[in-house]
């Protein structure tokens, strides 16, 4: 790459408002904080986020699949407080937000933004009525299921596996998204099966996202969407972030994929949709493998290295001739209409 490509973007990116749709900081911020560790977003994060030029993180709220039921809804607010005590630690630093107005003060006062999602309802359990206290806590994001099935619907598998009778939404799955949409909470239906990502794009009435989440006609994994869910999540004026994550990214067991191939995804669903519906869910994991959730049998690993390494990304997207204003969308101006559009 050519060092102009980098030296714009970096330029680009200063001028810019990035957003990261998908890390799982609360889980790492609780975890490690379990263990004794006080401050572990500067030590671990901070200087990373701030070299990629990043304005906002949402972090989801993760839950191991040893954890359900019984931890469920106790780890979730583990996380929350995980979150609440760091930010306290560092007030220079983050700043949890409530909306996207929040993260504006906070990026004047030098501080990133960090918003917080669910990734999958399962600390609801079946009680619609705690989702009004999560977000009263904070959360201002809805992910229906991880990969696996819960009371609002059906998740979908990284790879082919014996199931029985698929299902989408289930009533409580409906309920829970016109819940979420009156309250002020955006959809996002990353990790849901085919049949969910229909029955959500129907019953949903705003804008609504796949955080993380790349294209099937390039890599096909059920992870990823196909062109017609693509074209749905357009048609409703929401966002689909790119996944980091190698397996999602190629079909090539290599171990040097990188920007370039995940631009391909970019290419692919402006192809489709425009450069409206596209934007950045890194859902970056390496730094937290000491924790996080392994898919056994898979080898996995970031095609971003870091956030630190955004700049990297934006100097493909020029290098290849994407305008600065369409690079400017995609690191996180789209996603910040939609949070703005929802969460004011």
């Amino acid at each position: 790459m050519e060092e102009r490509f980098l030296a714009q973007a970096r330029e680009l990116i200063a001028d810019s408002f990035a957003m990261d749709a998908h890390f799982d900081l609360a889980m790492d911020l609780d975890d490690r904080r379990e263990l004794g560790a006080v401050r572990v977003y500067s030590d671990r994060h901070d200087g990373l986020v701030r070299a990629g030029g990043w304005n906002c993180l949402v972090s989801s709220l993760f839950i191991h699949s040893w954890q359900i039921p019984e931890m469920a809804l106790r780890k979730a607010l583990d996380q929350i407080s995980a979150l609440i005590s760091e930010e306290r630690e560092q007030p220079d630093k983050i700043a949890l937000c409530g909306s996207m107005s929040e993260v504006d003060a906070a990026n004047a006062g030098g501080r990133v933004g960090i918003m917080v999602s669910f990734e999958g309802a399962d600390p609801l359990g079946c009680d619609i009525r705690l989702l009004q206290a999560f977000y009263r806590l904070g959360v201002r994001a809805l992910g229906l299921t991880w990969s696996r099935r819960n009371y609002a619907a059906d998740g979908c598998s990284f790879r082919p596996r014996k199931e029985g009778t698929r299902g989408g939404l289930t009533d409580f799955g409906i309920a829970l998204l016109e819940e979420a949409e009156r309250l002020g909470m955006v959809i996002d239906v990353s990790h849901l099966n085919d049949e969910g990502v229909t029955d959500a794009a129907r019953h949903a009435s705003r804008p609504f996202i796949a955080s993380h989440s790349n294209c099937r006609a390039l890599v096909p994994v059920m992870r990823n969407l196909t062109d017609e869910q693509i074209k749905l999540i357009a048609a409703k004026g929401g966002v689909i972030g790119m996944n980091c994550a190698s397996p999602f990214v190629s079909s090539d067991v290599r171990d040097d994929i990188g920007a370039m191939e995940l631009s391909s995804h970019i290419d692919h669903i402006v192809s489709l949709a425009g450069d409206d519906c596209v934007g950045l869910g890194l859902d970056c994991c390496d730094r937290l493998a000491d924790y996080h959730v392994s898919v056994p049998n898979i080898k996995s690993y970031d095609t971003i290295p870091d956030h630190s390494h955004l700049p990297m990304l934006a100097a493909v997207l020029l290098e290849k001739g994407f305008g600065e204003d369409s690079v400017r969308k995609i690191i996180g101006g789209n996603f910040r209409r939609v949070y703005r559009e929802i969460t004011g």
